[in-house]
């Protein structure tokens, strides 16, 4: 909105041109984001639902009675705010929209007095992957003409059929989900290792994808909307430091399925933008294997009757919290270290061994 405002302002008064500059947007919203949800968010924990003791909690009983579904306030703050900075074409409406639909299910699961099966969640999370996943397959092809993915160690593009594109970005958007929803068990823990990520890639969007030189050098294809995208990305950043703010242990309140589901679906949207789902590993490698392994255990288990992992506690901060005996601010600061140490690492590999 105030992109185009800027517009009509700037031939009245000069400096309004400002307003139409990326760094710009992205900083006013960052700092927006940061501030609204610092100010604002306590004003709801009297509304939010009570925590009933989460699954996958180190301390579920510290946890019992909090404050929880605060992902219904900041994620709507996101997209108030992302309204407000940034410039959207009809692709980041609609995924905008599905981001917020995705938690709305999470916060009616939060606030309903038993919890719902995880097979009508499963089942929520893949329509909305399904048609998050079409929605990106119509407008790219509308776009480029054709759709394509990059991928590191091949320099140019492969291009895919629809059935793939689609069924591939289901795949990666059901699985971020619900891995950055397992690995919401410790104070601080998701949202940190999401704010890690959002930095990530807003720092893609911006500096490589959405810089046509830069894009070129790196052989990458050039994202149009790249610094658009990075507006929204820095804004939901900025957002989650709000939250974080309050949730850092010991957390006054927790995000709840309203913030982790609707955090891992954008997560899993940015990296099929971008054109190379892969760059999921570059961002949410330790949120992957904090949390996926442990689906994947049981997957084989339930269904396969196969047993892996037997000795191990999933999802693995259980495992480091028992077996080893750290803390909720250990396992916090040395998960990020290894996710930034894994990001700088395959950041390298995916732009330059092309």
């Amino acid at each position: 909105m105030l992109y185009y405002l800027a517009n009509s302002l700037k031939s009245i008064f000069g400096p309004a041109r400002l307003l139409q500059s990326y760094a710009v947007l992205i900083v006013l919203s960052l700092y927006a984001g940061f501030f609204v949800t610092l100010k604002f968010l306590p004003f709801f924990f009297k509304f939010l639902p009570s925590d009933r003791g989460r699954e996958f909690t180190l301390t579920a009983e510290a946890a019992k009675g909090k404050p929880t579904g605060a992902g219904v306030v900041f994620i709507t703050f996101f997209v108030c705010l992302t309204l407000v900075f940034a410039p959207l074409d009809g692709l980041q409406l609609c995924l905008l929209a599905l981001t917020w639909l995705m938690m709305l299910t999470g916060y009616l699961d939060d606030s309903s007095k038993s919890s719902w099966g995880e097979y009508k969640k499963a089942l929520l999370d893949l329509f909305i992957s399904l048609a998050a996943s079409a929605a990106l397959a119509f407008f790219t092809a509308q776009s480029n003409g054709t759709l394509s993915l990059w991928f590191p160690f091949i320099s140019g593009t492969i291009n895919v059929p629809v059935w793939i594109y689609i069924a591939a970005g289901t795949v990666l958007l059901w699985a971020s989900v619900n891995t950055t929803n397992c690995t919401d068990g410790v104070d601080g823990l998701s949202s940190t290792l999401v704010l890690a990520a959002l930095i990530t890639m807003g720092a893609i969007f911006y500096i490589v994808l959405g810089h046509k030189d830069i894009a070129s050098y790196l052989l990458v294809p050039h994202l149009a909307s790249g610094a658009s995208w990075a507006v929204m990305t820095f804004c939901l950043a900025g957002v989650l430091m709000g939250y974080l703010w309050h949730n850092a242990h010991p957390s006054r309140v927790l995000m709840g399925d309203a913030g982790s589901r609707a955090l891992g679906f954008y997560i899993g949207v940015c990296c099929m933008v971008t054109g190379n789902p892969f760059l999921i590993f570059v961002t949410s490698t330790v949120i992957f294997i904090n949390g996926g392994l442990g689906l994947l255990k049981v997957a084989l288990k339930r269904f396969f009757h196969i047993s892996i992992f037997k000795n191990t506690r999933f999802p693995l901060h259980d495992e480091m919290r028992k077996k080893y005996g750290w803390s909720p601010a250990q396992i916090q600061i040395k998960f990020l270290m290894l996710q930034l140490l894994v990001s700088l690492a395959l950041l390298g590999i995916f732009f330059k061994i092309r």
